[in-house]
């Protein structure tokens, strides 16, 4: 499924390049030049701005506080999660091991791939970019005009822009009389800066709504998942032998040149026989040995739908379907990994409980040392870890879940992102006109804001420098 998204995705985002470069080479004499991107100024909505803006002044009014309520509420927020994410980088080397990516990375498709987060996101496809970015920016800019309206500040174009080394990214864009702008008193201000992440606000919360609902009526529980098998810990000097070479009171040092990385390796610890290597210790004296386990032998895949036949929706169900079956009972699991599979396998007896069967599988819950990932996962709210789900339309249901998902997350993130009180953002001003409140005074509130700024960017250049000393 995800080869096949592959390929349209790509070949619907070089059809759109096409398109996009014919459209700005025939409109070339409308465009002009900021920076990286080309902006293609029009008239389109800005009717439309002027109708809202002026036709719900008294609900616009009101809505003025709540934006600007929000607006604090981000910033507070998003400081938070910078000052405590920093902390939490810095002082714990686990996390910066787990996660390898750089912890400032470009939101651009393909991203969990291209970075080795996998395990943390859903699949991030070029078409789900184009989509929410432009979700997002149209909203965003259509909210700042029409509050920028409410206060009588002319609205002078609207448009579209466009990066100019890859036209496929845009976004639309309202552009606003700045000097009427900056006439109009703080609260004014503040409530048409706000305007934009209240507006990615709302729709962060009408998307998961939605994606609540269509996951609820499209997904339906159908099997479960381990993503390790069983092992166990023990004394690395404790090995007497790998792949029937025999060693006495060994060093990690010794061990890993003998195993084979294409094959399961025969581990003893005295009589006791394991199937390969999981992890050492950070001071190499203990390591984690998989268990010689019916699972691990048959190379079973990480996804159970079925014993003898009988379908397991969840793990309560999978183990109260296990159960029924004694230590030495052949059973047939029906796994699905690139493909579904039926396996025939003999039960083994529990190390804990003779009497009890033993597949030798770990569910993602109960597994240690994926804990930290868990942790910092901001993954799928209504799929629990350890249940397949199927959707009843197919690869659709997949594909339109991930671009619901990643649409709320983008609007969430870019309305924490815009109240960062730096200068480029809306939360720079906004931030400013706050402390020009409070102390009165030009000058104290732009050393403020200036020392804020540098902080939040010294801390940017921290992070990046832990990340990059990490790698050695």
């Amino acid at each position: 499924m995800n080869n096949l998204f592959v390929i349209i995705d790509i070949s619907l985002l070089v059809l759109l390049l096409i398109l996009l470069v014919s459209f700005l080479i025939k409109n070339k004499k409308n465009l002009s030049k900021d920076g990286v991107l080309y902006l293609y100024k029009t008239s389109l909505g800005i009717r439309l701005i002027n109708n809202i803006g002026n036709k719900y002044k008294k609900t616009l009014s009101f809505l003025s506080y709540v934006s600007v309520f929000i607006g604090y509420l981000l910033m507070v927020g998003i400081l938070y999660l910078l000052g405590s994410q920093t902390f939490q980088y810095l002082t714990n080397p686990a996390i910066v091991q787990a996660i390898r990516a750089p912890p400032i990375a470009p939101l651009i498709p393909y991203f969990p791939q291209l970075f080795g987060l996998e395990e943390l996101f859903p699949p991030f496809y070029a078409i789900y970019f184009i989509i929410s970015i432009l979700i997002v920016a149209t909203i965003h800019e259509f909210s700042h005009g029409v509050f920028a309206k409410r206060w009588g500040v002319r609205i002078k174009s609207t448009g579209f822009a466009f990066f100019r080394f890859f036209p496929a990214f845009f976004g639309a864009f309202v552009e606003q009389d700045d000097k009427q702008l900056v006439k109009k008193g703080k609260f004014k201000q503040m409530s048409i800066l706000s305007a934009g992440v209240f507006a990615n606000v709302l729709t962060a919360i009408f998307f998961f709504i939605l994606l609540a609902v269509f996951f609820y009526l499209v997904f339906a529980p159908s099997g479960v998942i381990f993503n390790d098998y069983s092992y166990s810990i023990v004394p690395v000097a404790g090995i007497t032998m790998v792949n029937n070479f025999s060693l006495s009171n060994p060093g990690a040092n010794e061990i890993i040149p003998l195993i084979k990385n294409d094959s399961l390796n025969e581990i003893n610890v005295g009589e006791t026989k394991y199937l390969g290597i999981k992890d050492f210790s950070s001071d190499k004296s203990l390591v984690a040995l998989y268990d010689d386990a019916p699972a691990i032998n048959s190379k079973l895949s990480s996804t159970i739908l079925q014993i003898n036949g009988k379908k397991v929706t969840n793990v309560e169900s999978f183990r109260n379907e296990l159960l029924r079956y004694s230590p030495g009972e052949k059973i047939t699991i029906t796994t699905k990994g690139n493909e579904i599979e039926e396996k025939e396998i003999v039960l083994a007896e529990n190390p804990l409980n003779e009497s009890l069967p033993f597949l030798g599988v770990v569910m993602p819950a109960s597994q240690n040392s994926n804990g930290i990932l868990r942790r910092v996962s901001i993954l799928l709210f209504f799929k629990n870890s350890n249940t397949y789900y199927e959707s009843n339309i197919g690869a659709t249901g997949e594909f339109i879940y991930y671009l619901l998902w990643w649409i709320f997350l983008i609007n969430l993130l870019v309305g924490l992102f815009n109240m960062l009180p730096l200068g480029i953002l809306d939360g720079g001003r906004f931030f400013y006109l706050t402390i020009l409140g409070i102390t009165k005074n030009e000058k104290t509130a732009k050393k403020i804001h200036s020392i804020l700024a540098y902080i939040i960017l010294m801390i940017f250049l921290l992070l990046m420098i832990r990340w990059t000393f990490s790698l050695f």
